[in-house]
């Protein structure tokens, strides 16, 4: 069974020191990616019952997880949602961002988002529809960053280190489009650097699919990105397409510029 990988890509294995408040964090990190029972937990993290099982009595007494009583699966509880719902709130690009998120958002048939990375995931911060929800992915829903425009442009923006190590990891597919070979990744994420955007069809739902383009602050470093989700048969057509590409460089270089990037 492959181990997750933390943010840094070290993995949860016997090797890592999990006592007290890192131990907690590692169990929380992990839940908020596998719902699982206490067994399949243990596993992933390759935990002692028993001390896994003080954690985790700890963390829902607490309200930071919560246990389903019919499936016995543990998932992020109330607490947890109180910090990162602080997390968004606080978050100084997300709110020079917003205006020209919701300029975007009057784009007909389109769903609008604010991307971050965290670990191996890309999370969704921000998701405005323009009309008929495109999406059900709102706020907090995450993604492995090898599947939509927004995962793929997070990752693509990632040192060599941290891309040759997720690949290795070996990606799983979403749908029968998503791009799981490892050359085949190579080349996308490097023309996705070339083209400073990215354009993904049916690989994480398959009647969707986005583009992205990525923010940069001031030092030039990628900090978030936005993403654009449309309907498949609408993305299809290259002048849906090339139309909603300039919209999204236009959004995400207005919103890297108020953060002090400069071409």
């Amino acid at each position: 069974m492959t181990k997750p990988k933390s943010s840094e890509g070290t993995s949860f294995g016997a090797s890592t020191p999990l006592k007290g408040v890192n131990r907690a964090l590692q169990v929380l990190e992990y839940v908020a990616v596998h719902k699982g029972r206490a067994i399949d937990i243990s596993e992933g993290l390759d935990l002692p019952w028993a001390t896994l099982h003080r954690t985790l009595q700890q963390l829902e007494q607490g309200g930071f997880l919560q246990k389903n009583p019919d499936t016995n699966q543990y998932s992020v509880g109330s607490r947890m949602w109180f910090i990162g719902s602080t997390y968004v709130a606080d978050h100084a690009a997300l709110e020079i961002a917003r205006p020209y998120l919701e300029r975007a958002a009057k784009t007909k048939g389109i769903t609008v988002q604010f991307v971050e990375q965290s670990g191996n995931q890309s999370t969704v911060l921000f998701s405005l529809h323009s009309g008929e929800p495109i999406t059900k992915a709102a706020t907090g829903y995450h993604f492995p960053l090898h599947v939509g425009s927004k995962g793929q442009v997070l990752l693509a923006n990632s040192s060599d280190d941290f891309i040759e190590s997720y690949i290795a990891e070996g990606p799983s597919k979403l749908t029968k489009n998503t791009l799981t070979d490892p050359e085949e990744l190579h080349q996308k994420l490097a023309q996705v650097r070339e083209d400073g955007y990215a354009v993904t069809i049916a690989d994480v739902q398959l009647f969707s699919g986005s583009v992205a383009a990525p923010i940069f602050d001031a030092k030039g470093n990628t900090v978030a990105c936005v993403s654009f989700v449309a309907r498949k048969s609408f993305l299809q057509k290259e002048e849906n397409q090339e139309a909603l590409l300039e919209t999204l460089l236009d959004t995400s270089q207005s919103i890297s510029m108020s953060l002090g990037w400069r071409p």
